[in-house]
């Protein structure tokens, strides 16, 4: 997104928190407005001239966000009406970064209802999981991502596969993915298990390891990298038996490689 449709998705982000704090249930409210502005977003996707229309930069904002209340009063919460009108009243570089923007509010209030459940870590770590599984479960992700399949269908096969095993708003969150995907399955998860953690106020460190962390040992990790870096960690651990031993680290766009794969490379190019 270009700098108009980045403040405009700040201003909607902002607006959504605000309204979801002054609701009577702020869970009920944030679960309700997700599953909702990702309904409103199928319809966009659907109608190119109402989504034409809603997004007409050239249109008084009275008009497109009146348009939004005629069309969705009745249908959808309260809620979910102002957010969405709110999204029609702002600019947008593109037309296409309207759409865009709801999916990522639509990601956050489903986010803040289970922040307000205290299971934003929990999600978070569901995400991340279920991104590095199908990340490696090469027929798995292909059989998700095919445009011969419609988004009910790649939604059902991927409750099939999560059923009981993670909670609601994993769920939600990962058929939405799978249904508009932008990228592979896989990192589209991945990216909204990063919202998870910035919600929280944590940077994602993404560790590769030979063997499997414990939790003292994640924890351990994650204080000594929030103070290498100024600001609270997220661990995310995967395993690699071929990189030997050590770790290697991914913050951002830095590389700490501490493999043992990598220091025997060192030394043969060193003794070549």
């Amino acid at each position: 997104m270009h700098a108009a449709s980045r403040e405009s998705l700040e201003t909607l982000q902002t607006d959504l928190d605000r309204r979801i704090e002054q609701s009577d249930n702020s869970v009920a409210a944030a679960a309700t407005a997700g599953a909702e502005i990702f309904d409103v977003v199928e319809v966009l996707d659907g109608d190119r001239g109402l989504r034409g229309a809603v997004a007409d930069q050239s249109a008084p904002v009275e008009q497109r966000s009146g348009l939004v209340r005629d069309v969705l009063n009745g249908k959808v919460s309260d809620l979910t009406v102002e957010v969405v009108a709110t999204a029609a009243a702002q600019s947008w570089s593109k037309p296409r970064d309207l759409p865009r923007a709801l999916v990522e509010v639509g990601r956050r209030a489903l986010l803040r209802s289970a922040q307000q459940q205290n299971q934003l870590e929990t999600v978070e770590d569901e995400l991340f999981r279920l991104g590095h599984i199908l990340a490696n479960e090469t027929q798995l992700e292909q059989l998700l991502a095919t445009k011969t399949a419609t988004p009910e269908a790649r939604r059902e096969l991927l409750a099939s596969v999560l059923y009981g095993k993670v909670t609601s708003v994993t769920e939600a969150l990962a058929a939405q993915a799978v249904a508009r995907p932008r990228q592979r399955p896989a990192d589209d998860i991945t990216a909204i298990s990063k919202q998870a953690a910035n919600l929280r106020d944590c940077e994602v460190a993404q560790v590769t390891s030979a063997t499997s962390l414990s939790s003292e040992q994640e924890n351990a990790l994650a204080e000594k990298l929030g103070r290498i870096y100024g600001t609270n960690i997220s661990v995310h651990t995967t395993i690699d038996n071929s990189i030997l031993g050590g770790l290697v680290i991914r913050v951002g766009d830095e590389v700490i490689d501490g493999s043992v794969s990598k220091k025997i490379e060192t030394l043969r190019v060193g003794l070549s």
